[in-house]
């Protein structure tokens, strides 16, 4: 039986490529948001019409996504965000959101199983903005670095 409705911080991002999911640290993250999708419109004005205008679709619009977690020391994420940004040496890669679940639906002698409940598939991300967080001595707290990447679109996996 599966959890309804599904918490949110039970997730985990693998990148396909450049082999960064087969370091632990390097897919890890605190949060994810921008997997949004919007539909931008046209605004159409009729001649002799001038009680309304048309609004018209025209594409969709995806928001940059973005990662958070803790800084991390020798990173062979943050090196492909250093050579996109720095060397302009742009190499995009797909990559995968799971909201994971305990799938514990399974016989009582077999373990408990871990598998995504949904996906999502980023469609040729990029590093568009690497940042670290503010260093506060007033303040007892983790140094976050971001990572923002833009992307063409993403799909919803079943």
């Amino acid at each position: 039986m599966r959890t309804y409705p599904p918490v949110s911080f039970f997730f985990e991002v693998v990148f396909q490529g450049e082999n960064l999911d087969k370091e632990i640290v390097e897919t890890r993250f605190q949060s994810v948001t921008g997997l949004t999708a919007e539909l931008q419109t046209e605004t159409l004005k009729e001649g002799g019409e001038n009680r309304f205008e048309h609004i018209l679709p025209t594409r969709a619009k995806y928001n940059p996504l973005v990662l958070k977690r803790g800084l991390v020391k020798d990173s062979k994420m943050v090196q492909w965000c250093a050579d996109a940004i720095l060397n302009l040496d742009i190499r995009p890669m797909d990559l995968l959101v799971n909201l994971l679940h305990i799938d514990r639906s399974s016989s009582s002698k077999s373990p408990s199983r871990i598998e995504p409940l949904m996906s999502w598939k980023v469609i040729n991300a990029w590093p568009r903005k690497w940042s670290v967080s503010e260093f506060d001595a007033e303040k007892s707290s983790v140094a976050i670095e971001s990572l923002e990447l833009n992307y063409q679109y993403f799909e919803t996996l079943r």
